[in-house]
């Protein structure tokens, strides 16, 4: 083997060591928690994170070819399915044999085990050395004196370099962005100083001018030796305060210069420790890729530029799980088969290409194409109708751009079956997600028969950036500075309608106009309380929109701050900072305002259009199948409200027996249910030639892609996730279908 395979190759391992020894560290953690917790609720999501480091450990043991790893991986991963589809009992046993297997797996992560591909046969290998600590996840729980972090042992500093743990760098710099707080406080008192500099000025200003207007008056005051002494001692009192406060504004200034200086010196020094080049991660990319075409039997040429750049060690982190995704699914969903290609005109060679470049405002773009079949986007309008996301009636005149941007909603898919390669991945809908939360967009570009593109826009640190600052109705707000792309005003009656929609015409281009405090359920200024309008003309992903607030305050830089567990995904909102002022104001999420602005203009254009249909509610009857109360209550009252006439059933087979007694346009349904759950409900319905017509909903808490896909080949029409539960999105999906 060539010596520079041969390094790559080490480097690899010492790779898939630290993230192999967080993996199985989570999934002894994860299950110790699982034996102790009663809660149903909290018991799946323990599942569903133990499954995914289980997942994520066997694709990670597949890219360096551990095959035994990988097997112990696929144990688990079919254990932990079970144990989801609650098709397996959490016993003592159960748990006895699933420590055994993740201390087994440790052992399997020894170094003497960890033979690279060229080393199979030897087991007796020397530990590979370590390099410098590679891209480390979030912190992970601590496991105990049994857990593998004592099996896999820990290696020597390199010659030269100080190894210290991630989590010290990242509370350093936590406390290095803190400064920025004081930074902007010490800007804030010294615009306050300026007001108070100004209140004194005017005051002597006034003071002047009524001395020199009334000499009469002082004059004759002026015979009482009193009170020409309180005359000069207030005049030279105005004069010595303006002088003094003058010297202060000066130190602020100064003060305020060498503070800025030397916060953001230590920022961008401490953004420097930790921020690591691309290829860093795009490394582990063509073995990946290799593999992939392997087992697809394809020949594929993967091409990476501008790896080079350096971005935010926890951009890296996060940005992992997407790039992966994307690019399993441009071998498994986008290049053909050799002979595909060339009955189709092409080279053998599939290529894909990842490129990566700098952007204005201090962000990167990721691109990531291929040149293979595109996407079908017949079949994603197939899969969004299937799924209720998309009208029948509307899809014959959706483009092929639009059509694209489906496959981002959970559960479309234009794959039929699920594979190993992409079944069990992160969805798209998870990868906008997750591109979302570090502040970035994703858009696609695709091209029949031509192959297709994701590009992926990214900020290139997490700490700080600028954002502008407005005010709707009482509340303030900061928009990042990055997605703003100009700011104007305009007159009331430049506001045109067009289709049922507000507009503005800037620059020969019709923009779709809304309210902030519309989107946000905050009041605004009227169109009758102003003559003109403050518009920020926002832009995300391609798509340009103009929205209107109160007043734009500012633009600064700021400190951003996750908003914690509770609050992780908040609709619209981002994050927070806090203003020189004290004042905590909300981060936008620009790509969430302009989804938001989207519906409530087609919410107008159908409340215009469809005042009809809407009537007809009333003497549509719907039944409610659902084991818990609660929910069964809510979803009940959801539906009265909007007039419907609403039965009940508490599970399965009491559902089953109502249909067959009475007569219902649509069932919504939960899934996780006793005697009969609604999978087999929706089964036995669809089995029914009385009840075959009849539309199901399901509302469940199970999210996964293979519960979702398990819904749509049993027949239900509609598939709706209680962690977003949305009252307007049940009753928006009921419509479509009654």
């Amino acid at each position: 083997m060539p010596a520079q395979d041969s390094d790559f190759l080490k480097r690899l391992l010492a790779i898939f060591r630290v993230e192999a020894r967080e993996h199985v560290d989570a999934l002894f953690s994860g299950i110790g928690e699982l034996e102790k917790t009663a809660d149903e609720a909290r018991q799946a999501e323990l599942i569903e994170g133990i499954f995914r480091e289980a997942h994520s450990l066997k694709g990670a043991a597949r890219l360096v070819n551990l095959l035994p790893v990988e097997a112990a991986c696929q144990t688990l991963e079919s254990i932990f399915a079970a144990m989801k589809n609650k098709q397996a009992t959490l016993t003592a046993e159960l748990f006895d044999r699933l420590h055994q297997d993740i201390k087994h797996l440790g052992a399997l992560l020894e170094p003497a085990q960890q033979a690279g591909p060229a080393d199979e046969n030897r087991a007796d290998k020397a530990p590979i050395a370590q390099p410098e600590p590679p891209l480390r996840k979030e912190k992970r729980p601590t496991p105990g004196p049994t857990g593998p972090s004592q099996v896999l042992s820990e290696e020597r500093p390199a010659a030269g370099t100080v190894r210290i743990a991630t989590e010290k760098l990242d509370t350093v710099f936590l406390q290095a962005e803190e400064m920025l707080a004081v930074k902007l406080l010490a800007r804030q008192r010294r615009q306050e100083l300026q007001t108070v500099q100004a209140i004194v000025a005017a005051w002597g200003k006034d003071w002047s001018e009524k001395m020199a207007r009334r000499p009469e008056f002082y004059s004759t005051r002026a015979k009482q030796p009193q009170w020409l002494e309180i005359l000069e001692q207030n005049t030279d009192f105005i004069k010595a305060l303006g002088c003094r406060l003058d010297a202060m504004g000066k130190a602020a200034d100064q003060d305020q210069r060498m503070l800025g200086k030397m916060v953001d010196d230590l920022l961008e020094d401490m953004k420097k420790v930790l921020m690591l080049p691309f290829s860093t991660l795009t490394e582990l990319f063509p073995r990946l890729v290799r593999d992939l075409a392997r087992n697809g039997d394809k020949n594929i040429d993967l091409s990476i530029r501008g790896d080079e750049i350096e971005v935010d060690r926890r951009i890296l982190e996060e940005i992992k799980d997407p790039l992966i995704h994307l690019l399993r699914n441009c071998v498994d969903h986008g290049i053909e088969t050799p002979k595909q290609r060339e009955d189709n005109h092409k080279p053998p060679c599939g290529k894909i290409g990842i490129v990566i470049f700098p952007r204005s405002g201090n962000r990167v773009e990721i691109d990531v194409s291929d040149d293979g079949a595109g996407i079908d986007t017949a079949k994603v309008k197939a899969s969004a109708i299937r799924l209720g996301f998309l009208e029948r009636e509307a899809s014959s005149v959706l483009d092929d751009a639009a059509a694209a941007e489906l496959i981002y909603q959970s559960g479309v898919s234009t794959s039929a079956i699920i594979t190993e390669i992409s079944g069990r991945g992160l969805g798209l809908a998870i990868v906008r997600e997750k591109v979302e939360r570090l502040g970035g967009s994703i858009a696609v570009e695709t091209h029949a028969g031509t192959g297709t593109t994701f590009r992926i826009g990214l900020p290139l640190t997490l700490a700080s950036y600028r954002g502008v600052v407005v005010r709707v109705g009482a509340q303030s707000f900061v928009l990042p500075t990055s997605n703003v792309e100009r700011s104007v005003r305009i007159r009331q009656e430049n506001i045109l309608t067009v289709e049922n929609r507000e507009t503005i015409r800037l620059d020969d281009e019709n923009l779709s106009l809304v309210w902030l405090g519309e989107i946000l359920d905050l009041p605004h200024l009227d169109a009758d309380d102003s003559a003109f309008h403050h518009v920020l003309v926002l832009t995300a992903a391609g798509k340009h929109i103009a929205f209107v607030v109160d007043e734009v305050l500012s633009e600064q830089e700021v400190l951003v701050k996750s908003l914690g567990r509770q609050l992780s995904r908040v609709r619209n909102i981002s994050a927070a900072t806090i203003l020189g002022s004290g004042k905590v104001v909300p981060i936008l999420n620009v790509t969430d305002l302009m989804k938001s602005a989207l519906q409530v203009t087609h919410s107008k254009t159908q409340g215009k259009a469809g005042t009809k249909t809407a009537i007809k509610a009333p003497t549509q009857a719907v039944l409610v199948v659902e084991d818990s109360i609660t929910a069964r209550s809510l979803l009940k009252g959801i539906l009265e409200v909007a007039g419907y006439k609403v039965s009940t059933a508490v599970d399965g087979v009491d559902g089953l027996t109502r249909l067959r007694s009475g007569e219902f346009e649509l069932v919504v349904s939960d899934v996780d249910m006793p005697r009969m759950n609604g999978f087999d409900l929706t089964a036995k319905i669809r089995g029914d030639k009385k009840l075959a017509d009849i539309p199901v909903v399901l509302v469940t808490a199970l999210e996964s892609r293979e519960d979702r896909e398990r819904g749509i080949d049993v027949g239900a029409n509609a598939y709706i996730v209680k962690r977003s539960f949305e009252q307007s999105n049940l009753l928006e999906v009921v419509r479509r279908l009654i």
